[in-house]
């Protein structure tokens, strides 16, 4: 079994800044790619940013300059820092791996439950 849980949600005012986190635990061989998505009410759910096991980093073009996405591969988590915050970025943040299990050797994509964030003043 393997689990994926968010923390760092909360509400912030229009330019403040949150740090996201997401553990996996579980029976995990090895962690391939991560990910952050996002779900606003109504809308579809988006992808926001994804960095590779040895670092390498993509963003959504609503969220670059303003996010950070990173990842410790000895504690299994992987973060998301949003900076500037606006009120657009409210939403429900996932998150998402391609974890290899230890037992069978194969890839599964996992999510977490998600997480709420809310730009208010």
């Amino acid at each position: 079994q393997v689990q994926l849980v968010e923390s760092g949600g909360g509400l912030v005012q229009p330019g403040g800044s949150l740090k996201l986190s997401c553990t996996a635990s579980g029976s995990i061989a090895t962690i391939y790619l991560m990910a952050w998505y996002r779900q606003a009410p109504g809308k579809q759910r988006e992808l926001v940013a994804t960095i590779t096991r040895d670092l390498g980093t993509n963003y959504a073009d609503s969220v670059k300059g303003r996010t950070t996405i990173s990842r410790d591969n000895a504690k299994n988590t992987v973060y998301l820092q949003m900076n500037n915050l606006k009120p657009e970025d409210t939403a429900a943040y996932y998150c998402n791996a391609n974890i290899q299990r230890v037992i069978g050797g194969f890839t599964y994509k996992y999510w977490g439950q998600g997480i709420q964030v809310t730009v208010s003043s």
